[in-house]
């Protein structure tokens, strides 16, 4: 189960998606910006999610994407399978080219305890939940019920263990 840069990218769209009201419609290389991920890759990526019912497209006055279903109804589990293939979680991380089943490789009983872990946890979390949890100069509140922007900056610069760095 090796995760391609397809699913960051879909994950990080659909954050970007996920931060404004419920039923926003977003063009395509706006959603590209504010997810910092190329928007030629997206475009394609983004036709997976629609197939999976995760975004939908609106070819009307704005053209472009909004998520088809609230951010706290999409989970991850489902991101991956759309963009990465219904195997996702059934692939070996070891030797994925010849472990299977019915040929398994000596991490294969352990790998498969650890895998249904991950699965889980990917079903748990929601898009809402990463877009509550990460970074943004200007954020909308994922809860998809109040519509009110929730802007916030963040203008504590982090501490790196400079010398003479105060920690009131």
């Amino acid at each position: 189960m090796k995760l391609g840069k397809e699913s960051r990218y879909a994950i990080e769209g659909l954050v970007v998606l996920a931060r404004t009201p419920f039923g926003t419609t977003m063009q395509l290389r706006d959603i590209a910006d504010g997810g910092g991920v190329p928007q030629n890759f997206l475009a394609k990526i983004f036709q997976k999610l629609k197939r999976a019912n995760i975004v939908a497209s609106s070819h009307g006055a704005v053209r472009g994407y909004a998520l088809a279903r609230r951010a706290k109804a999409i989970n991850v589990k489902d991101i991956l399978l759309a963009v990465e293939g219904s195997d996702t979680f059934d692939r070996c991380v070891f030797w994925s080219d010849r472990c299977a089943e019915a040929a398994p490789c000596p991490m294969h009983i352990h790998w498969k305890r650890v895998r249904q872990t991950i699965a889980g946890l990917m079903e748990r979390t929601t898009v809402a939940n990463l877009a509550r949890h990460t970074h943004a100069r200007i954020r909308f509140n994922p809860s998809d019920t109040d519509e009110t922007p929730d802007i916030r900056f963040n203008f504590k610069k982090p501490d790196h263990g400079t010398v003479g760095a105060s920690h009131s």
